[in-house]
């Protein structure tokens, strides 16, 4: 098979974190150009490839302006920034790795699953939880009848209740006018996932939500608006951004973030914690996302799955999964085996996955995986189940959709009805 090229629209976090992938087997991957408007980030692509100055671009419009140069486009820029550069790579004839979400509108999204089916080119979406170790195993099992014909998932997202001040209060993802809806951006896995292991449409869906803890109204007695300002409560705060950012030398996602620097000094941390919402009190930020929402869903077949995001716990995911011969329990990380419970034998068996290389990396391993599937499925020798197609992502977009609009609305949402809108 040949080697795939590739160019980087957003060399933030998620594009060096594929590109780094990549970079580990240069006989199967190249990038040949990239469009990132931050310089610290850019040259750290650049220099990471050698990729030469004049295909190095501030702006994706420079970029595509080249015409189609690669195989695909990895598009890994902020939320609201994904249709464009999406849509034109479309038009060019790229196939994309798009990250998630697809787009924070339903518009935007049916209208570049549209253009790729317009143009035949594919577009997969990184719901990279679908290449992890665990959830492939579960697939499986599932599959093979382990537990019967399935009737019930509860699943959970334990967001953690530090990577969601990070993210959700001070970040890139507090304010769902500046990117997406708190499900869409970090929960189209969890929907994507439960769509995908029950095999079944959906057909009604319903939600409640809220933005309760993470408000002024809680913050502590004679709190200032930046910690680094000097907080009655600063021993004793889990969000104290000085103990988190500045004093943690070792939290390189947190200090990265924060300075948007690849390699950042301590000066520039301090910078970034006094002049930027990394280092707000967490209760004043402009953070208008929820800290907790939980959906309930009723698919084909009377199978009923419930889903719950919420922040306030250690973090990871947890699922429980009935059939009607059994159920299986897992969580996502690298040392509880799955078990599966059989009734006839009224016994249980493990699953240990701890030492599978796939559970290695980010997400589980669920990242190195979708760049491993991807090569295959973009060579056109692709044999797996976990890559779906652009409208099997569109669909579980589809369900955050109808979940956000049962949650403002107050009414259970007829999931056809809402999609044929």
């Amino acid at each position: 098979m040949k080697k795939l090229k590739a160019i980087v629209i957003g060399c933030g976090n998620r594009g060096i974190n594929y590109s780094t992938i990549m970079s580990w087997d240069r006989d199967r991957f190249e990038v040949v150009a990239i469009a990132e408007p931050i310089d610290d980030r850019r040259n750290y692509l650049k220099n990471m490839w050698d990729i030469p100055e004049n295909r190095c671009f501030s702006s994706f419009e420079a970029l595509l302006a080249l015409g189609k140069i690669a195989d695909f486009a990895i598009i890994a820029t902020m939320d609201r920034m994904h249709y464009a550069p999406a849509m034109k790579a479309i038009e060019l004839g790229y196939d994309l790795l798009l990250e998630k979400p697809i787009s924070p509108t339903k518009e935007e999204c049916v209208s570049i699953a549209k253009a790729a089916e317009e143009r035949n080119v594919r577009v997969v979406i990184c719901t990279v939880l679908r290449y992890s170790a665990i959830f492939k195993m579960l697939k499986k099992l599932i599959d093979e009848g382990q537990i019967g014909k399935i009737t019930s998932v509860n699943h959970e997202e334990c967001v953690g209740n530090v990577h969601f001040s990070h993210s959700f209060t001070r970040g890139n993802w507090k304010n769902s006018e500046e990117s997406s809806n708190m499900l869409l951006q970090k929960s189209c896995h969890d929907l994507d996932i439960l769509y995908w292991l029950i095999g079944k449409k959906c057909r009604k869906i319903q939600s409640f939500g809220s933005l309760e803890y993470f408000t002024e109204k809680n913050a502590p007695e004679g709190a200032p608006d930046y910690c680094i300002e000097g907080c009655p409560k600063s021993d004793t705060c889990p969000y104290n951004a000085v103990k988190l950012y500045l004093d943690d030398k070792e939290n390189a996602w947190f200090r990265t973030t924060a300075t948007k620097l690849t390699s950042p000094t301590d000066e520039d941390v301090e910078k970034a914690i006094r002049t930027t919402e990394y280092g707000k009190c967490v209760f004043k930020c402009s953070n208008n996302v929820v800290d907790r929402q939980t959906v309930n869903m009723l698919f084909e077949d009377g199978i009923t799955a419930t889903f719950t995001m919420n922040p306030f716990n250690s973090g990871g995911r947890n699922i429980h999964i009935m059939g009607t011969e059994g159920e299986i329990r897992s969580a996502l990380d690298a040392r509880t085996p799955i078990t599966v419970y059989r009734f006839e034998t009224g016994k249980t068996e493990e699953f240990d996955i701890t030492a599978c290389d796939s559970i290695v990396g980010g997400h589980g391993g669920g990242d190195g995986g979708l760049i491993n599937e991807l090569y295959d499925y973009l060579n056109d020798n692709y044999s797996g189940c976990s890559v779906p197609t652009i409208n099997e992502s569109l669909y579980g977009h589809l369900l955050v959709f109808a979940a956000e609009e049962s949650r403002l609305s107050g009414r259970i949402v007829d999931v056809e009805s809402f999609i044929n809108e």
